[in-house]
């Protein structure tokens, strides 16, 4: 028998599938009566309670978010189910009874029933109930990312993609960085996509995502390790990403959410590699000391030095993160623009010259296959900065015709 489910939830969820069990009819159309309001979800009705119990708890497990007992047809035997179930791992179990009776209510809820609903039970507190049961299972993560989402015993280090301008391809350079970077190091590594209002790390990636970063922003208040695992998507590289929104998403997160937000994931992963587009304000929102690396990327253009000088001004002379000038889509002598010229707009020398590659961009774009999977000068400029952080060795481009330079301050 089915009838409805669906939960309203701000992620747009799937339906909570349901198991109602009763051996009393009247008990139990009055219990499935109060989910009407939910017309898209899956119940399975029990007219009867399971003789076999461990049986009936590994098809329990398997099959439903939520199961819902009536107490009264068998108290004790309903009470040694309902430790059963919640012993197995089905964390939303609900109990119904006509009766207040305030000992039993207590020894429910030490068997392990998250809920007890007082008949009639009313669609109101049967949706209260179920949007509770909602909200747990997003807080249950895959076992294996919750595994491996765990808080550490020193803090993680952090690396943030910053744009000069928009379109000076951040993006692709901080998504093709974590994945290098989660491959080289071995190390639990996490991608933060803060491109707002719609970042496009995910699609980079090839994966998609239920939640996003903004579900992060606007549970900062409970946002800890747990919760966080809950958000990730795993990439095949062995890389996390919390990404940003597939839709456009009119939502400016607050300065304290954002470093809610850093101040979890570094204390859950070795890496943690940010893709700020052009937030050249990320600074309010988080202590950029001399821990955090920042990687500005510009182009050899008159507009994307301007930017990228006034960001350089804002930082602090002493004390503050340490910065590398990243030169994108650099292409030798086509610029018009020498490296004395260069040094003087932004103050400092380049750190890094990534080259123009269009050709291996384009593919990236519509394989969705990280640039550092192919033998390319720009995979291989990617790898150079990637083996900087890891401690390796870096190798020098011997290709004639480009030069490939890594300057220090």
């Amino acid at each position: 028998m089915s009838a409805s489910g669906q939960i309203p939830g701000p992620l747009g969820s799937e339906p909570l599938s349901i198991a109602v069990i009763s051996p009393d009819d009247v008990r139990r159309n009055a219990a499935i009566r109060a989910l009407d309001k939910f017309p898209n979800g899956q119940i399975r009705e029990f007219i009867s309670y399971p003789p076999d119990i461990e049986g009936v708890t590994r098809i329990l497990k398997k099959s439903f978010d939520v199961v819902i007992i009536d107490l009264d047809s068998d108290p004790e035997y309903t009470l040694e189910l309902v430790e059963s179930v919640s012993a197995e791992g089905v964390s939303n179990v609900i109990v119904f009874s006509e009766r207040v009776d305030p000992g039993l209510m207590v020894r429910c809820l030490r068997a392990g029933a998250r809920e007890f609903l007082q008949m009639p039970i009313t669609p109101s507190a049967m949706s209260e109930a179920l949007i509770r049961a909602w909200t747990r299972r997003l807080e249950a993560p895959p076992e294996e990312i919750l595994e491996e989402v765990a808080p550490q015993d020193a803090d993680g280090k952090l690396y943030v993609f910053l744009s000069a301008k928009g379109g000076s391809g951040v993006t692709t350079l901080a998504t093709s960085f974590a994945v290098s970077l989660a491959e080289m190091s071995g190390q639990r590594t996490l991608l933060i996509d803060l491109n707002l209002p719609l970042g496009d790390a995910a699609l980079n990636l090839g994966i998609r995502s239920m939640y996003s970063s903004v579900n992060a922003f606007e549970n900062s208040s409970r946002l800890d390790s747990h919760f966080l695992s809950t958000l990730l998507v795993k990439h095949d590289s062995g890389l996390f990403v919390l990404a940003a929104p597939s839709e456009m998403t009119p939502f400016q997160p607050a300065e304290d959410a954002i470093g809610t937000l850093l101040k979890v994931a570094l204390q859950c992963f070795e890496y943690v590699v940010v893709d700020a587009g052009s937030k050249l304000d990320l600074q309010r929102a988080y202590r950029l000391d001399e821990s955090v690396t920042l990687y500005l990327v510009t182009q050899l253009g008159i507009p994307e030095l301007r930017n990228a000088n006034r960001f350089i001004k804002q930082l602090p002379d002493h004390g503050g993160a340490t910065l590398e000038v990243v030169v994108n889509r650099f292409d030798s002598g086509a610029e018009g623009l020498d490296e004395a010229q260069v040094a003087k707009a932004l103050t400092r020398s380049v750190r890094w010259k990534i080259p123009n590659d269009y050709a291996a961009v384009r593919q990236m774009q519509n394989s969705a296959t990280p640039l550092t999977k192919n033998d390319s000068p720009i995979a291989r400029a990617i790898k150079q900065m990637t083996q900087t952080v890891c401690g390796k060795t870096v190798e020098r481009e011997k290709k004639k015709g480009f030069s490939f330079f890594s300057f220090s301050f």
